[in-house]
């Protein structure tokens, strides 16, 4: 492949211009480069280290499964199709190695990009690749990667000892029966540490017509009759001690904002009843859901799972993708959203509650320092979500930081969550996390602001105290 552009991620990356500032961020990244990875927040399917199957091309690998990259060379005119989704349509699905073809010759259109240092850190660091992916040599990239994805070096387990994984959350749906969770724990050649995480978004929001249906299968899951409130909420008490058993600390909620509401019983089973019957107007519906998250909150003040709260994503933005190729598969987009008033119904009940804990994220920037650092900065049950989605990119980074510190500190923050369904960017995703981090303190050590021995704990505390505390792990 002579002539080819190399693939060398840069060793100062994301480190500051300024010679100073830039040595003090290498000792400092150096000294928390090799620490263990804490993913509190991922999409990682538990089946997959189970089954411990070698990935069979680069396609299904690293393009496919992973929004980020697909949605960008939708916007650039590749159908969802070409890049290996399957169409509800019926249309041909690509092969993995036409599906490679097209990633490489749009590899240009990912420069600057987070998802560039991504690519380019699997590539190189994980597969071993020097060259930059061309419509030139996709071809022989493509057979280059099936050889190595064979290896046995490569396998997902291998992968997550080389990774220097510690524990990986999943997400995942209350009726699951976590079979891949319980084979891991009892399987005596398995090392890890894999714990489920509690989503049930599908059960909570009475404003999809679905949501009858998915208070049966949580029946079926649980034995528990979901036919009226009380019986839900036995159902949801339930599933969350089961998921407790198999090692979850966390339930994760995808609301759409912030907002909870806390019914008297009665109120809350009369709207329930009505939007299980399919009579409950829009707004109805709306404030049994809001109810419903609010219970999520005072079942975690009992059980003390952690409340991971992601809100302000516009889901399935464009209809027909919804339709044609199913959700997450990369269009939906960031809203405005509100804390203040939206989280003090919650806060003023559990706020101060000893076994009460909530990650909050956003997808909104301007709220940082206008209201999230603020209620981290007074509520001891409040830690601040890293930045995430949109937002876990690297100058996004370095405007959180620059936005809460100075309000809530280091220590109200929850360290990194890579919030992946590709495997191979969980190190490259924390890694750059890491840089980013090093950087911001090599500049308040530049400053005079800290020493570099408090910037070295507080990196280190980033990295490793600050998930398992946050998330309970």
């Amino acid at each position: 492949m002579s002539g080819n552009k190399p693939l060398r991620p840069h060793p100062d990356r994301l480190f500051p211009a300024e010679p100073e500032q830039r040595a003090i961020a290498r000792r400092l990244h150096e000294a928390v480069r090799d620490l263990p990875i804490i993913s509190p927040h991922s999409h990682i399917d538990a089946a997959l280290l189970d089954r411990d199957q070698p990935f069979g091309d680069p396609a299904t690998l690293l393009v496919t499964p992973d929004h980020y990259v697909t949605r960008l060379l939708h916007a650039h005119g590749v159908t969802m199709s070409e890049l290996g989704l399957a169409d509800r349509d019926g249309t041909e699905t690509a092969a993995p190695r036409e599906v490679w073809r097209r990633f490489c010759s749009h590899w240009h259109f990912f420069l600057g990009t987070a998802s560039r240092q991504w690519l380019e850190a699997e590539l190189h660091d994980v597969l071993g690749v020097t060259v930059q992916p061309s419509a030139d040599n996709a071809d022989a990239l493509y057979d280059e990667l099936v050889a190595k994805l064979a290896e046995p070096g490569l396998s997902p387990r291998a992968l997550y000892e080389s990774f220097g994984i510690e524990v990986l959350a999943t997400t995942d749906d209350p009726a699951d029966d976590l079979r891949h969770h319980r084979a891991l724990a009892e399987d005596p050649t398995w090392h890890g540490r894999v714990v489920p995480t509690f989503r049930p978004d599908s059960y909570l929001d009475a404003t999809n017509p679905e949501w009858p249906r998915a208070l049966d299968r949580l029946a079926a899951a649980g034995g528990i009759d979901t036919g009226d409130y009380r019986g839900t909420l036995r159902a949801l008490e339930s599933r969350r001690e089961f998921f407790r058993e198999n090692g979850a600390t966390t339930t994760d909620h995808s609301a759409p904002d912030a907002r909870m509401e806390f019914l008297d019983e009665a109120e809350a089973s009369r709207l329930f009843d009505a939007a299980r019957a399919g009579t409950a107007d829009t707004e109805e519906a709306a404030t049994l859901s809001r109810h419903l998250l609010g219970e999520m909150a005072r079942m975690s003040s009992e059980d003390g799972m952690v409340l991971a709260l992601h809100t302000g994503s516009g889901r399935n933005h464009h209809p027909e993708t919804l339709r044609r190729y199913g959700p997450d598969t990369g269009h939906d987009i960031p809203l405005a959203a509100e804390f203040t008033r939206s989280l003090r119904p919650m806060l003023e009940r559990f706020g101060t509650h000893p076994r009460f804990r909530t990650v909050v994220f956003t997808l909104d920037e301007t709220v940082f320092s206008r209201e999230l650092a603020p209620l981290a900065g007074f509520y001891p049950s409040v830690y601040l979500g890293a930045p995430w989605w949109f937002l876990d990119a690297p100058r996004a980074m370095r405007r959180f930081r620059d936005a809460v510190t100075e309000t809530a500190g280091f220590h109200r923050t929850s360290g990194f969550i890579d919030d992946t369904r590709g495997f191979c960017s969980i190190p490259a995703r924390h890694d750059t996390a890491r840089r980013v981090d090093a950087a911001h303190l090599a500049g308040l050590v530049a400053e005079h602001l800290i020493d570099e021995d408090a910037a070295a704990e507080v990196l280190h505390d980033l990295v490793v105290r600050q998930p398992r505390e946050a998330f309970r792990l």
